[in-house]
């Protein structure tokens, strides 16, 4: 593992100490927390994460290593990543390399020996912050200096940096019975084997993709991924998915595709004071009483009293009462705050594309 000097610094000056390990350099991003106990290299190649340093709560991270069918997009996207203890054994029968080496394969800085519950009480206090690691660059104040250059989150605009540059297409696991048109803001591989498993074949499209251009290819549905960055600096895509839900077509958000179907409807978003990332987070159906654990990995939220009457809110957040489920009261439209498609997080929330798979059924009846 790593046997070199490691520096974390927040940009409220807190700074810890640590040892490399990973590839070395500098990294700079948002500094949140995930507490999920496992599932890291989904976290790590979670498109949502760019422009962001990830610390995991949990304190051993790395033992099973990593394989080649855990990842969720075409590379990780983390800008940086945070653990108490990186193992330095990998056990599992699918691992294929270590943590350590797949960091550094892909560029990634990391730091461990960290107090992380020091960390992760600092940031619940104080609010996500800017940060930086070094391994290169031991001085503190110097760090921070370059720490205090970088773009807050706010107003930051990611999607089209994860996007893809063209439109693919994800074929269904049998036979097709509904097409699918995906927004990919940073759309994770799991939600489309979901939609694969239930007999849809998706077309994934650019973030910037206009309406017109997407009905024309005829879709059953629309989905608008999970991504990175503030929902409401992206309100040329806002104006398209506005469109798009005047067509009458069904349609699915889950996390920025949420957020921004929120800003569609005429509602407003904010920037939660930490947000919430992890696989253990207790949501509440409003429309039918049950309560799920789910998935979560977001920054951002809808504010309820902004929507307008024909937009009901059918989940909330338990901890915080946050919006986490939307639908419109008469188009056939619907979107969840959290991960439904559970990579890594319990499947509690699996039914959510069953119920879209439903109104698409509806719709060619």
């Amino acid at each position: 593992m790593g046997a070199g000097k490691a520096i974390l610094i927040l940009e409220d000056g807190r700074g810890f100490e640590g040892r490399s390990f990973g590839a070395e350099g500098e990294a700079f991003g948002e500094m949140v927390f995930n507490t999920s106990m496992s599932g890291y290299q989904e976290i790590l190649t979670d498109p949502s994460y760019a422009g962001q340093i990830v610390c995991m709560t949990y304190p051993l991270i790395g033992n099973y290593g990593v394989n080649t069918e855990d990842v969720e997009s075409r590379q990780p996207w983390v800008e940086g990543f945070v653990v108490r203890e990186a193992s330095r054994v990998r056990s599992n029968f699918r691992s294929t390399e270590s943590l350590q080496d797949y960091l550094k394969e892909n560029n990634i800085v990391g730091i461990e020996h960290v107090d992380t519950r020091a960390l992760v009480r600092h940031i619940r206090d104080k609010g996500a912050m800017r940060a930086g690691i070094s391994t290169v660059e031991v001085n503190a104040p110097t760090l921070l200096a370059k720490v205090l250059e970088q773009p807050p989150m706010q107003d930051r605009e990611l999607a089209s940096a994860v996007t893809v540059d063209e439109r693919f297409e994800h074929t269904a696991a049998s036979d097709a019975r509904y097409h699918i048109v995906a927004f990919d803001f940073g759309v994770k591989t799991n939600s489309l084997r979901e939609f694969a498993k239930f007999g849809c074949r998706i077309t994934v499209v650019p973030a910037a993709t206009r309406a017109d251009d997407v009905l024309a290819l005829e879709p059953d549905g629309i989905f608008l991924s999970n991504g990175p960055g503030d929902p409401a600096s992206m309100q040329t895509v806002v104006d398209e998915i506005r469109k798009l839900t005047e067509s009458n077509t069904p349609m699915f958000g889950i996390c920025l595709g949420h957020q921004l179907l929120g800003e569609a409807f005429g509602g407003k978003t904010y920037k939660l004071k930490f947000g919430h990332r992890g696989g253990n987070q207790p949501i509440k159906d409003l429309t039918t009483g049950k309560i799920e654990i789910t998935a979560h990995n977001h920054g951002f939220a809808v504010d309820a009293e902004s929507l307008p009457p024909d937009v009901e809110v059918t989940h909330i957040n338990l901890n915080d009462q946050t919006v986490a489920g939307l639908k419109h009261k008469t188009l056939p439209v619907f979107s969840v705050q959290y991960h439904p498609e559970s990579a890594p997080g319990p499947h509690d929330s699996e039914y959510l594309f069953e119920r879209f798979v439903g109104l698409m059924s509806q719709r060619s009846e």
